[in-house]
């Protein structure tokens, strides 16, 4: 599988985090055109595609991963440039780019080491319902 995505940006997720999970059934839920493909970080789908990329983008398997045409981005990058492909008035969430990345990655570090605690997680990855199982590459 190719890093080029042109037709559909990937997303990476922590599959047994329930924020996670949560938060890929809302990027379904405003996605209208289907365009975000998702895999989970534990498959082996999502290892091979951050393996091509390097050691950087292997250590980052508590993170999101956004995949797109313009590169690989992690942890609030990719959410922020996630939202800005969403419908409605997500897009404008991308305003938060201005922030120093550290900055805004600390906060996401913050919320991430806690995820399990605050929102839970189950033992097995997350398996998506028949419908929109076609949006799941592994």
């Amino acid at each position: 599988m190719s890093l080029k995505t042109k037709k559909s940006p990937i997303l990476l997720f922590d599959g047994v985090c329930n924020l996670c999970t949560g938060s890929v059934r809302f990027v379904i839920e405003h996605d209208p055109y289907k365009k975000f493909r998702f895999a989970s970080l534990q498959s082996t789908v999502a290892k091979n595609l951050l393996k091509q990329q390097g050691s950087e983008a292997t250590s980052k398997l508590g993170s999101v991963v956004l995949i797109d045409d313009s590169g690989i981005w992690f942890k609030s990058t990719a959410a922020l440039r996630t939202a800005g492909q969403l419908s409605g008035l997500w897009p404008l969430l991308q305003v938060l780019l201005i922030i120093p990345r550290p900055l805004r990655d600390w906060g996401y570090d913050f919320i991430g080491a806690r995820r399990y605690k605050w929102f839970g997680r189950t033992n097995a990855c997350w398996l998506p319902a028949e419908d929109i199982s076609d949006r799941f590459l592994d």
